[in-house]
């Protein structure tokens, strides 16, 4: 109802104000007009399409608008919500974080991160988190999962939110995001993929949050990526998400080539909707909507939290988008895109509108009572109901940390066998003084790290602590147990560690988080690459004094270990990533045994910070224009940098340690039929529109008669209907579309089918043909110890080209062997996996180059190797 200011009501009608003070040629993103609209015969979407046009049919162009526009911040129960449509009993859409857990809500359960699961490399575990945390969403009224991630993938290892996501290789992020996608949309929960794309560093990714802490910017950060790596890097696990028919992908805060995450024409209607086919929804991240018509013409279908600042009352959608429909500036095709999207995506997961689970918690306040309206204050009813969601889910979490669980060194320290005396060191293997839940969003790091900090966080249930599952065992043991939780106290801590028959176990960590939260100077990305709290002295000095040091790290990634991780003292080493809250029990579960490690570490520990090969940039370089973030060093991140520097590591990447061990045989490739890769060809379809819009302003007045207005609540309707300029109060009002909108950008005709995208009927996430198996390779894995355990066998791919990582991850599983006997392990090749992404025809293309598989257990340990013809 309450209009937007002018300034905002500009990027309605395109106006743009240009940066002053940048003079320099800035990398620019290509145009790419008009947004493709959804096709009715896509596969795995036909029903819901059907379903979505059933009901968008019936809808108003008032209440297609209020589908797309979110209510705005704190506005009622969720972290987001998009307007209801009451006439039809459809209620507001919930959104809400977080990739681990409900965020905010109570009665839930603390998963482990992204990280973690993805160093278990087995995509059972992964998908069975992701049903998990569906099943709890949905019992709690959630419709939109914000989750998982692949954007940070983890281009830089100091990035503050790479925890969130899976793991800097694209292969594995992949499979990762595709499994947690299936299991959280099979439980009836839309998955939302995010931060799309080039989301790689906390810094300067908002522009008041960057303000806040003293940078003189005006712009958000510029990604800039070159159109091959953004293919083979940044796109790839996005595209593996499409395929797993993903309902709907967050865009990002940062820029991508100097135009904005979320009216990237490029990016949201090239890459996604047209060359992925990508059917769902695009949702903005929260106040990354930057403009209204240019916003809705490049791709954007959704716009979270709906209000242009927090509790603002003002948006560039809402009586905005209305606006520009009637006026003509965006198109009606486009407005029943979006609607059909959203409702698509609801559709696609088996929701219906007869039987919409309740929002049963709030996000603001524990009370049971309470305004529904928060940031109004008006609606006092019940607006928490408690309801316990965790189920068994305890089990599960306490399976991924164990299996998950990387052992990097073992002197035959491992396993534990009731161990005489256990002195334990550290503050990361005991509670908060404050509680798990202490600071807000988990914004500090007190006690064990089990969960960073974030909007990607979510309330602990319960945390067990090391120290408590391990006072366990040794009661149970009858062991002696006697710990320091005081990283300074070091003459204690001596006198403990020092003592006859200490066996030390040195707790340590590193923590990061989102941007808006600082702790101890490090805004959101990681200020280094050092243990926190000192605990890289702590490890040296309890080292020094006890003979016998196991060392457990829990971080966000990886940390500089090369100080000490070869002293004969350190006679184990053990990252256990962010397990969430079965993080003791899990721990003790590989420490003694009943668990054998088999997790791999899914990201390169180097020596240095400097063989990363790229890092976080901590300081604006353009003025206080958008700050202009390179890449460089193209596709070669993490151990790809490495071996492309020929720089040993100290722990490369899939690498770990077991407590038996295994040996690899007899490599096969088998050559499937290869029929000749096609380009796809044809159009779409024009674009179709549903229902007709009345253009009598009494029409979007407010129905006062209906329902009361809310303070600061976002809507469809106008405050005035004596003109639309009136109601617009925008001074630029009455440019045409074709003035200020780029060419393309409102045509209804037929398109060109992208060449490397699906055709009408296809899969979505590219050309149907990328995904033809053309090789199955097969290896022989024998236990050669004397007790049973997993292996994760993996499959790498020489491309061959001068441009070309010396390997890429392109296959893996995970395998239980019994002593003595051999399992067989297969992967197929598919069609993208041996391709590069070519410039000049846009197209994925073998190239000539002589191309080798290899397999083994880690990156660099690769025992089998065999030619692909």
């Amino acid at each position: 109802m309450r209009s937007a200011s002018w300034t905002a009501l500009l990027a309605v009608t395109g106006t743009a104000v240009a940066n002053a003070v940048d003079k320099r040629d800035l990398l620019k993103s290509e145009p790419f007009y008009p947004s493709p609209w959804m096709s009715p015969t896509a596969k795995g979407w036909e029903d819901a399409y059907a379903k979505a046009r059933d009901f968008v049919s019936q809808l108003t162009l008032a209440e297609k608008v209020n589908l797309t526009t979110g209510i705005g911040w704190e506005g009622e129960q969720c972290v987001g919500q998009a307007g209801s449509v009451p006439r039809l009993g459809f209620r507001s859409m919930c959104m809400q974080d977080s990739p681990l857990g409900i965020r905010n809500a109570d009665y839930i359960s603390a998963f482990s991160s992204g990280q973690t699961v993805a160093a278990s490399f087995d995509r059972t575990l992964m998908y069975k988190r992701g049903q998990a945390m569906g099943n709890e969403n949905k019992i709690k009224g959630v419709d939109v999962l914000l989750g998982p991630v692949a954007g940070p993938i983890g281009r830089a290892p100091a990035g503050g939110r790479n925890w969130e996501g899976f793991s800097p290789d694209p292969y594995l992020t992949g499979v990762a995001i595709a499994e947690t996608i299936k299991g959280i949309q099979d439980e009836g929960v839309i998955a939302c993929a995010k931060h799309y794309i080039g989301n790689e560093q906390e810094h300067f990714r908002q522009v008041g949050e960057a303000q806040g802490y003293g940078y003189n910017i005006t712009q958000t950060v510029s990604a800039n990526i070159d159109d091959k790596t953004m293919h083979e890097l940044y796109l790839w696990p996005f595209a593996d998400a499409v395929r797993a028919g993903v309902g709907s992908v967050m865009c990002s805060y940062n820029q991508v080539n100097n135009s904005q995450g979320c009216q990237n024409s490029k990016t949201l209607n090239g890459l996604l909707k047209s060359e992925l086919g990508f059917q769902g929804f695009v949702m903005s991240d929260w106040q990354a909507q930057h403009s209204g018509a240019s916003s809705a013409v490049a791709g954007l279908d959704m716009t979270m939290p709906g209000d242009t600042a927090f509790n603002s009352g003002l948006s560039f959608w809402g009586a905005n988008l209305t606006i520009a429909v009637l006026n003509g500036t965006v198109p009606q095709y486009r407005v029943d895109d979006m609607a059909m999207r959203i409702m698509a995506a609801y559709f696609k997961v088996g929701r219906t509108v007869e039987n919409q689970t309740p929002i049963s918690f709030s996000s603001w306040t524990r009370d049971t009572y309470g305004p529904l309206y928060y940031a109004a204050g008006e609606g006092h009813q019940q607006i928490n109901w408690h309801v316990d969601a965790q189920g068994d889910h305890g089990d599960l979490i306490r399976e991924i940390g164990a299996k998950s669980t990387v052992l990097l060194k073992n002197n035959g320290a491992l396993p534990l066998k009731k161990p005489k005396f256990l002195a334990v060191v550290g503050e990361d293997a005991g509670p908060s003084p404050i509680g798990p839940n202490g600071c807000s969003d988990r914004g500090c790091d007190h006690g064990t790290l089990a969960m960073a900090w974030g909007s990607g966080s979510c309330e602990f249930p319960y945390l067990i602590t090391p120290l408590e599952a391990l006072q366990a065992q040794a009661l149970e043991d009858r062991s002696r147990i006697e710990g320091v939780l005081n990283n300074s106290a070091t003459s204690t801590i001596k006198a403990l560690v020092s003592q006859a028959d200490a066996t030390a176990l040195v707790f340590v960590n590193a923590d990061s988080g989102e941007g808006y939260i600082n702790v101890d100077g490090n805004e959101g990305d990681r200020k280094n690459l050092t243990l926190w709290g000192n605990g890289d002295e702590l490890i040296k000095n309890v080292s020094s004094w006890n003979n016998n040091t196991i060392v457990i790290i829990h971080s966000v990634g990886p940390t500089l270990v090369k100080e000490w991780y070869d002293s004969p003292n350190v006679t184990a080493i053990v990252w256990a990533g962010l397990p969430g809250q079965e993080s003791g029990r899990s721990l003790v579960d590989v420490l003694y045994g009943k668990v054998n490690p088999a997790g791999r570490t899914p990201f390169t520990w180097a020596e240095t910070r400097e063989d990363y090969g790229a890092d976080v940039m901590y300081e604006p370089n353009n003025g206080n224009g958008a700050p202009q973030l390179e890449f460089p060093e193209g596709v070669f991140i993490d151990y790809r940098a490495l071996d492309r520097a020929n720089i040993t590591p100290i722990y490369e990447f899939g690498f770990g340690l077991s407590y038996t061990t295994f040996e690899y045989s007899d490599i096969q490739v088998e050559k499937s039929y290869d029929a000749e890769y096609k380009p796809t060809t044809g159009e779409t379809a024009e674009a179709p529109t549903f229902g007709n819009y009345s253009t009598e302003l009494e029409d979007y007045a407010f129905p006062n008669s209906s329902f009361p207005y809310i303070w600061q609540y976002i809507y469809p309707y106008f405050n005035t209907t004596s003109s639309l300029k009136a109601a617009s109060q925008d001074p630029e009002f009455g440019k045409t579309a074709e003035e200020f909108l780029p060419k393309g950008a409102i045509d209804s005709s037929k398109q060109a089918l992208h060449p490397a995208g699906p055709g009408p009927k296809d899969e979505s996430g590219g050309n149907p043909q990328l995904f033809d198996t053309l090789y199955t390779v097969t290896a022989k894995v024998t236990n050669t110890g004397k007790i049973v355990g997993d292996e994760v066998p993996q499959l790498y791919v020489s491309l061959g080209g001068e441009d070309d990582p010396e390997v890429v991850l392109r296959g893996f599983d995970r395998i239980t062997i019994e002593p003595g006997q051999t399992a067989t392990f297969r992967a197929t090749l598919n069609r993208r996996d041996v391709s590069n992404w070519d410039v000049a025809s846009q197209n994925w293309v073998i190239s000539s180059a002589a191309k080798t598989v290899h397999v083994g257990p880690s990156s660099r340990k690769l025992p089998l190797s065999a030619p692909l013809s």
